[in-house]
């Protein structure tokens, strides 16, 4: 090619280019006319209205600051529900990476409620440990379950969660040894595939349990009895996400699949009763508890939040007065701050009692009773750290279970959207373009990291306080911050001697 031609050639593409910006711009200002004239018309958004096409940019804002806000504006212990050090714990302990840190710790010690751990002069050696001892729940059941785990996954259903994400929490929860909750949406086949210990969890809707006619089927609870995974059965009364509000999956999760397992529309909002409707006093609690413990032969508890202590004390006279036996096996306990999904924003934020006032609540209740032994105690609610199920050993929980801990070790980034199907690590989303960021088979991994490693740490603890292994840490080995600045032993604030 001569020069004169490469010169005409490279004329004709800069006249294209210049035709092509020309257009743009003209496209451009079209556009902002047309916006303007919609913003100034529209009646909605007094923003938009005053200050046509600029005033849209502050939604766009507002979403971003969601974003820009964790990654470049909050401090590492700031962010809420979990900040920056909360999650950078669980990541690193899920990819089982060095979680060391360096310089001093950034936790301010002085705040008012923070926990603080006893060690003693003569912590325990390694050769002095010893592997954490098992608990047998319903050990007057036909099929007692036992386990050695402090922690297991809480309950998220199929459905609130993904394909893909059950089954990477299915497979980890079986090679690090623990059990996996369902969640209210019923047994899925990912649930089972990994082959881990399960909890069916009966929520108010009895998906999964429920007959033609939508009341408890016992034929159904039998069918699920027989499945060797199915350890135990809770039912559940309410949640810490919406204490008092059934489940809400929205429309655009309920898939044909997920539609299909719980017996219910496809694409309509799947909103739980507020409670089961023949559930209306203690004793009709008590009756169902016998009732799915009977036709099952395997443990059964229910779970709850915490409103007021005075219903502890009228449960346990209750099931003083109709005999130990009558008691639920196990009770799970959740904190008014914990829950994963969909809820109302007055429930989420102003109902219930958080979980570090209503454990002690519920262990002290039991203990006066006299039936501490017979009733094990499982707790939930930001448990997602070491100290944190540390402390609820001390105050007298014998398991802990977590949601979230184990979202970020699939990859959760606390980007808020669980309720909207739009999930970008595929963990809460049915979306098949963003389910595949998550690989079951290397998420699994993970999983059973983040679980081995917390129950390490938590070792590391309980051997600085000078006990062989978790489950003998008491409220003696923890300290709370006063208001005053200064801190005091739980076993002081809390004493277990039985109240008048």
């Amino acid at each position: 090619m001569s020069g004169n031609e490469m010169f005409s050639l490279i004329n004709a593409v800069l006249e294209w280019l210049a035709l092509l910006f020309i257009f743009a711009v003209g496209l451009s200002f079209l556009v902002v006319i047309v916006l303007y004239v919609v913003d100034r018309l529209q009646t909605k958004h007094a923003v938009r209205r005053n200050y046509p096409v600029v005033g849209r940019f502050r939604y766009l804002f507002e979403h971003l600051g969601e974003f820009f806000r964790q990654y470049f504006f909050a401090m590492d212990r700031e962010e809420l529900p979990f900040n920056r050090a909360q999650r950078s714990w669980v990541y690193r302990a899920a990819k089982n990476i060095d979680n060391t840190v360096a310089f001093g710790s950034t936790r301010d010690l002085r705040v008012p409620g923070s926990v603080l751990f006893a060690n003693t002069p003569f912590p325990t050696l390694g050769e002095d440990a010893v592997e954490t001892r098992p608990i047998t729940i319903g050990e007057a059941c036909q099929k007692p379950y036992t386990t050695r785990s402090l922690i297991g996954i809480s309950g998220m259903s199929y459905g609130a969660i993904s394909r893909p994400a059950v089954r990477a929490l299915s497979k980890g929860a079986a090679m690090a040894g623990i059990w996996m909750n369902t969640g209210e949406g019923g047994l899925s086949p990912y649930h089972l595939e990994g082959g881990c210990d399960i909890i069916f969890q009966i929520g108010t809707a009895k998906n999964g349990v429920r007959d033609e006619h939508g009341q408890l089927s016992d034929e159904r609870i039998r069918t699920l009895a027989a499945l060797p995974e199915v350890k135990m059965f809770e039912i559940k009364l309410s949640q810490g996400a919406k204490p008092g509000k059934g489940g809400i999956l929205p429309g655009s999760k309920v898939t044909a699949e997920i539609a299909g397992i719980r017996g219910i529309p496809i694409g309509q909002d799947a909103i739980s009763p507020n409670r089961h409707p023949e559930i209306i006093d203690n004793d009709s609690l008590l009756d169902m508890v016998a009732r799915v413990r009977k036709t099952s032969g395997k443990p059964v508890g229910f779970k709850f939040v915490i409103g007021d202590d005075a219903w502890l004390d009228s449960l346990c006279v209750r099931i003083s007065a109709r005999g130990a036996d009558a008691a639920p096996d196990f009770i799970t306990l959740d904190s008014a701050d914990g829950g994963t999904g969909a809820a109302p924003m007055p429930l989420i934020d102003d109902v219930g009692v958080p979980l570090r006032e209503a454990l002690p609540m519920l262990v002290d209740a039991l203990k006066r009773h006299g039936l501490r032994e017979r009733v094990k105690v499982i707790c939930s609610g930001k448990m997602v750290t070491p100290t944190d199920v540390a402390w609820a050993l001390c105050m007298g929980a014998d398991f802990c279970v977590t949601a979230r801990g184990f979202m970020f070790s699939l990859g959760c980034i606390q980007a808020l959207q669980c309720n909207r199907n739009t999930c970008p690590t595929g963990i809460t989303t049915h979306n098949k373009k963003l389910q595949r960021g998550l690989v079951p088979e290397d998420k699994a991994v993970r999983v059973a990291n983040y679980a081995r490693n917390i129950t390490k740490e938590v070792g590391i603890i309980a051997h600085s306080c000078g006990v062989r292994e978790p489950r003998e840490l008491s409220r003696a080995h923890a300290r709370i911050v006063l208001p005053n600045g200064r801190s005091e032993r739980l076993d002081r604030l809390y004493p277990e001697s039985a109240r008048p």
